[in-house]
């Protein structure tokens, strides 16, 4: 019977519709587990075991164990020194010195960052944006003290640093702040919301840390819109950082120095458009 037949062609491409459907949810949420699983890794975590992830991401031990030889398999992981251990492999380090050689900021930043540091003497970090926010990228220290202030390029950066003040000041993505403020409470956001209106109107972030250390950043911006941040870090007092102060003007100066060189001129400091 005609009607027959087309009901059953009918159903059959349903069945076969929700199977796709049912497929393709599944692949999204494996390509969305493998970016959590890789997320876990950082400058201070560079090896985890099965038991770690799946604690961390709330799986059992069997299926975070499987991700992680599958991975091994991809040679997104690698097997680590220490017994059941698993490590960042080898497909991340070609990607990740890829993605690092098509920011031209990178190659040209170490000549600025060695100047100024000598300059002010403090530390000098360039941040470039992530998949949660800003990362350091390059370090150069001040090493002219006894105490030498640092941090370990690949540190993810929280919401209370100053580059990321100054990226979410310049950020074209309307979103970029809720996804930085999400967990925070009311007044914290508050407080960023504040500390990035701040950035935008005046063009730098200052953050005076409750540990006594002093952080400086201010933009680099490309063709495309800001492209990293130059930072100064110090044990220094906010209240000698006034807005003609000599080491400010000179972070100021390298940040547009930079953008110079990457044909993005000085477009963030000091917005005409916030009164």
């Amino acid at each position: 019977h005609p009607v027959y037949v087309l009901h059953l062609k009918y159903t059959s491409a349903m069945v076969n519709n929700d199977i796709s459907s049912e497929a393709s949810s599944s692949d999204i949420q494996a390509v969305a587990r493998v970016g959590q699983i890789c997320a876990l890794f950082g400058p201070h975590t560079t090896e985890l075991t099965a038991a770690a992830v799946a604690e961390q991401l709330n799986l059992n031990r069997t299926t975070a164990y499987r991700y992680c030889v599958s991975l091994v398999a991809a040679g997104i992981l690698e097997r680590g020194p220490g017994r059941g251990t698993f490590t960042l492999g080898g497909l991340m380090l070609e990607l990740g010195i890829h993605a690092l050689g098509r920011r031209r900021v990178v190659e040209i930043a170490p000549a600025h960052l060695r100047e100024l540091s000598a300059v002010v003497r403090m530390t000098a970090v360039l941040g470039l944006w992530g998949a949660r926010g800003p990362v350091v990228a390059l370090v150069q220290e001040d090493v002219s003290r006894a105490l030498v202030v640092t941090v370990h390029p690949g540190t993810q950066l929280d919401a209370s640093a100053a580059q990321m003040i100054v990226h979410l000041a310049h950020q074209s993505d309307p979103h970029a702040i809720d996804r930085i403020a999400a967990g925070l409470s009311n007044a914290e956001r508050s407080e960023l919301e504040a500390a990035v209106y701040a950035a935008r109107r005046n063009g730098y972030a200052i953050v005076d840390h409750s540990d006594g250390l002093l952080a400086l950043a201010a933009p680099v911006f490309d063709e495309h819109g800001i492209a990293a941040t130059v930072a100064l870090l110090g044990a220094e007092s906010a209240e000698s950082f006034t807005p003609d102060s000599p080491k400010l003007k000179n972070l100021l100066d390298t940040a547009d120095a930079l953008s110079d060189e990457l044909g993005g001129g000085h477009e963030g400091h000091r917005s005409e458009e916030i009164q």
